[in-house]
């Protein structure tokens, strides 16, 4: 297979991991999950995690199954907040610290 002159690589190979790696950094999605409560504090779960970009956020229902898309992380709190005495919580991931 002969290279396309007209597609030069952009820099070296260490450069360009570089470049890619500050690219997924800057568009990295947050990550959060939907935790329903039962009553005042009387039991809950993971209803669903989430990836929120600056536009929109997707969800899946914990467990698998379903999946939607929506226009922030507090909509997909709303929508799963529904049912009586059942509220919804968004928690924020947070990355664990390397050791």
């Amino acid at each position: 297979m002969t290279e396309d002159p007209k597609r030069a690589a952009l820099c070296g190979g260490d450069e360009f991991t570089e470049l890619v790696a500050e690219m997924v950094a800057d568009e990295a999605p947050r990550l959060f999950a939907v935790v329903q409560e039962l009553g005042e504090r009387e039991d809950g779960r993971i209803a669903a995690w989430g990836m929120a970009f600056d536009d929109h956020a997707d969800v899946v229902r914990h467990g698998g199954g379903s999946w939607l898309s929506v226009s922030s992380p507090d909509r997909a709190c709303r929508l799963l907040g529904c049912g009586p005495d059942i509220t919804a919580r968004l928690v924020w991931v947070t990355p664990p610290t390397p050791e």
